[in-house]
């Protein structure tokens, strides 16, 4: 069987190829092609007379994963019709394992050329991560996901943003948790009525029980209550220069309107996922049929999976979240302390975590596994716990989807099918 290697080295604007055969003698001169369809064109055609030439069965190409800069040529090789006579093997390398293999052949120089021939060493070498078909529906839906993520960080960070400047404009009414959420109605009207510190000490109890009543659309309890506790807050809060106290009010109301733009474009985001999702019934039925796992989770385990067929066990699918732990054995010693291996899909592993967290509040056994392994941790007793945890709905996970059932807990080995 004739086998050929092709490593590519990305840049945003080009990307140097590396081709070479079975015994690791390059087939044509190391060259460059830009990063867009022509160049694409180009090496297709390039790759297409060396398969000929050698009349080669199999062909390997390898490629890092730097940021975006190789999706668009990954993909297209990946489902061209030209290169799938040769069954062609696309895979994306962890740069560290680059790096590390580059260092097994001796000192080489950094340069893009050495790393498009090392990436091609590489795959000659073997024991390659596995290889996935595309499936260009989970490819769709995954950039809605991901770019909920993408979003729901800002938020937070937005939010964090926002709460550090009320400290400084406000601080008591931030250390005495005035309103149970600083981002309400009232609490953020607050902020925009009464520009100063001073304004709401000298307001009466009426006036700003008046106030709470009407912008809280009378769902606190005991307005009196809010209102006295506003009032000692304003009075124990620092005094502000009034140029930075004019400065912070913008700030604040600024930070406001992006925490609003965001919250809508995830509204936005969310139906245009749900739009997606008919295209996924079995696979979310299946997730969604567990307490906990709601539509935002099983939309991003179903886009990051990609199609559970890709994993032989749910050991294949835990290391490819990089939800699997290093280990340290020499002699008759093995290392009691080891650490979780970080280089898998870190948006896959966020959703495992994510469901690991919902799980144990309304599953008693992940409820009861998460105290267990919480109560063995000897450090960081909850982030242990909860990784471990996430380790074990992996297996749920991976069982539901690859059986197609519905999650039955009275009667796991009869979970009902969808077929």
């Amino acid at each position: 069987m004739n086998k050929l290697f092709v490593g590519l080295d990305l840049s945003l604007k080009d990307y140097k190829v590396s081709i070479i055969d079975q015994n690791g003698v390059e087939v044509v001169k190391p060259f460059s092609v830009t990063n867009d369809q022509v160049g694409a064109d180009i090496l297709i055609d390039t790759i297409l007379r060396c398969c000929k030439a050698l009349a080669v069965d199999t062909l390997f190409i390898g490629l890092e994963s730097t940021s975006v800069y190789g999706w668009h040529i990954q993909h297209l090789l990946a489902d061209s019709p030209q290169l799938k006579p040769y069954h062609p093997h696309i895979i994306c390398f962890n740069p560290k394992l680059i790096e590390n293999f580059k260092k097994s052949l001796g000192n080489l120089p950094k340069n893009d050329w050495v790393d498009a021939n090392t990436i091609a060493e590489r795959l000659r070498f073997g024991r390659l991560p596995k290889s996935c078909p595309v499936d260009f529906r989970y490819l769709a839906l995954q950039r809605l996901t991901r770019y909920r993520y993408h979003l729901v960080e800002n938020l937070a960070r937005e939010k964090s943003y926002y709460l550090s400047n009320l400290f400084l404009k406000f601080s008591a009414i931030c250390q005495d948790k005035v309103f149970s959420n600083n981002f309400g109605a009232s609490a953020t009207e607050l902020f925009h009525e009464f520009l100063t510190v001073e304004d709401i000490a000298t307001r009466s109890l009426d006036e700003l029980i008046d106030f709470i009543m009407e912008h809280g659309k009378k769902h606190f309890e005991c307005p009196l209550a809010t209102a006295k506790a506003l009032k000692e807050a304003a009075a124990k809060s620092y005094r502000l220069n009034a140029s930075v106290d004019n400065s912070l009010s913008f700030v604040l109301k600024s930070c406001l309107e992006n925490v609003k733009a965001l919250e809508k474009q995830i509204k936005a985001v969310d139906k245009a996922i749900e739009k997606e999702l008919p295209l996924f019934k079995n696979e979310f039925l299946c997730l969604t049929s567990v307490k906990g796992i709601g539509p935002v989770l099983a939309a991003g385990l179903i886009s990051e999976i990609g199609g559970i067929s890709r994993f032989e066990n749910d050991n294949a699918l835990a290391k490819f979240a990089g939800l699997y732990w290093s280990e340290y054995q020499s002699g008759d010693f093995t290392a009691d302390d080891t650490f979780i291996r970080k280089t898998g899909n870190h948006y896959l592993r966020y959703y495992f975590i994510q469901a690991a967290e919902q799980l144990r509040k309304y599953l008693p056994e992940f409820a009861d596994y998460y105290s267990r392994k919480y109560n063995e941790s000897k450090t960081h007793h909850h982030k242990r716990a909860l990784v471990l945890t996430a380790r074990k709905a992996v297996r749920l996970v991976f069982a539901l989807l690859r059986d197609e059932k519905l999650y039955n807990p009275s009667a796991r080995k009869g979970d009902v099918s969808l077929n």
